[in-house]
């Protein structure tokens, strides 16, 4: 019996140029001497997908747009570069088939797009999976090159998903048998599968793709099936850190993460795992690792189901820009029930998530944070909502702040711990910032608050040195 795979899914900037996909197939090479077999998930090179997309739009308002070629151009000289770099003359031919097929396939969608005048859901699926569908061919080829067995596999016939195009929710039952059925042969006779990350296919074989955080998504629901020993999700930074280093300098690389922190950092806009991707192995106890590709020796980070918590601990400190505070507030909204179903049925009529709530003991006040652009459309639908309430002075007024910033602090340590929201707000305090709303969920894993946009970094810098006390 072969040991357990490890799943290696490398990001886009993990393979968008040749020196960043010659490294990535030396981690590949090494991870296969030190453990055996493992399964590569692969993105679209770095810029491809954006660059797919916008052409996409643009077609679809104006048949003629003048950058159609020049994007067609960008997209096959990428990966050309690599494969000059990185092939022997005699393989580019063959591995560059399968890009030149896929531009061709793309210049058709944008031609129909074009007729249209408008672009479904299923036709971005079609143009969205193209990146993928051109970078793991040329991975499997560069790693042939070097010697190392490999086979390009296209997700759309492992990942079984609904029809929520864009966003499609995969289904783990009816996927593990394909995925075996196509994945363990390959494995058992040394061969290296590498899998288009992103992308799945309905029972009746329509493309889709899996949405934000997609290919660390097919690298979850691969481990899961194949009952991996880990997976490694490759990036371009040292793991998960406990701030954004360019605004906090001394940001550190986090060693061990629960997933219920992963979820309050990523929810709250740091650069990390979306939580639903990761569900897959996290629920049943299978090792992730968060990695970076150029630094394959540097500190990583491993995020478990439960992590061992230290009492008081503040682990990481997060910042969401852009926001503004909504505020509903009236004497006439003492003890009336339903102001608050109504509030957020009005705010749902337009489309927006909301991100951070807080509302007064006395009720006489709901307050709440939308990004910036819903703000004015939100406020015109409370009064809309609310326009007999208003009329009455039960409701006093809906106001909207200037720009304001969310800062979230996350810990597992934070649990139980008396005396942890009074030394952050003691450091905010003391560096001077005011704090304008206050929000802690029941999870006890994070404290959020509320801050003026120009005070957002000293708060976090002041916040971040708790991450050492």
């Amino acid at each position: 019996m072969s040991p357990q795979p490890l799943i290696l899914k490398f990001g886009g900037t993990s393979v968008g140029t040749p020196e960043a996909m010659r490294q990535a197939a030396r981690v590949i090479a090494r991870t296969r001497r030190e453990h055996g077999p493992v399964v590569v998930v692969t993105s679209a090179l770095s810029g491809i997908t954006d660059l797919l997309l916008s052409s996409t739009r643009a077609a679809a308002q104006n048949a003629a747009f003048p950058g159609r070629e020049q994007a067609v151009e960008r997209i096959l000289g990428a990966h050309q570069a690599i494969a000059a770099a990185l092939l022997p003359p005699e393989r580019r031919p063959a591995a560059l088939e399968t890009v030149r097929r896929r531009v061709e396939t793309f210049r058709r969608l944008l031609d129909a797009i074009a007729v249209l005048g408008e672009v479904t859901p299923r036709a971005w699926d079609a143009v969205a999976s193209l990146g993928e569908r051109m970078s793991a061919p040329l991975l499997a080829a560069v790693l042939a090159a070097q010697g190392i067995p490999a086979q390009p596999s296209d997700a759309a016939n492992l990942i079984v998903t609904d029809r929520a195009f864009q966003n499609a929710q995969p289904d783990l039952e009816a996927s593990t048998p394909r995925i075996r059925a196509r994945l363990h042969p390959l494995l058992e006779t040394g061969i290296t599968p590498v899998v288009t990350g992103f992308i799945g296919a309905t029972p009746d074989g329509l493309t889709t793709t899996l949405g934000r955080g997609g290919s660390d998504y097919t690298a979850a629901l691969l481990g899961a099936a194949l009952d991996a020993a880990e997976v490694h999700i490759y990036t371009d930074v040292d793991g998960v850190m406990s701030a954004d280093p360019r605004i906090v300098p001394d940001a550190r690389t986090l060693p061990r993460l629960s997933y219920r922190e992963v979820a309050e950092l990523a929810y709250f806009g740091a650069k990390v795992l979306h939580p639903k991707t990761i569900r897959p192995v996290v629920e049943r106890g299978i090792p992730l690792r968060v990695r970076n590709t150029f630094n394959p020796d540097g500190p990583d980070t491993l995020i478990v189901a439960r992590a061992e918590a230290v009492s008081g601990t503040v682990k990481a400190v997060t910042l969401i820009r852009d926001l503004r505070l909504l505020t509903v507030e009236g004497r006439g909204m003492l003890g009336v029930p339903g102001v608050a179903a109504r509030t957020f049925a009005a705010v749902a009529a337009t489309d927006t998530s909301v991100v951070l709530i807080t509302q007064a003991s006395s009720e006489q006040s709901i307050t709440f944070a939308v990004p910036a652009e819903a703000a004015e459309p939100i406020a015109a639908a409370l009064e809309r909502t609310f326009a007999a309430e208003i009329a009455r002075r039960d409701i006093d007024r809906i106001a909207i702040t200037p720009q304001v910033a969310i800062v979230t602090v996350v810990g597992a340590g934070m649990q139980h711990t008396r005396g942890v929201a009074g030394r952050i707000f003691t450091a905010v305090g003391e560096a001077g910032v005011n704090v304008l709303a206050i929000a802690q969920g029941s999870s006890e894993v994070a404290i959020s608050f509320v801050v003026e946009a120009e005070e957002a970094e000293a708060a976090m810098r002041a916040v971040h040195g708790l991450t050492r006390a």
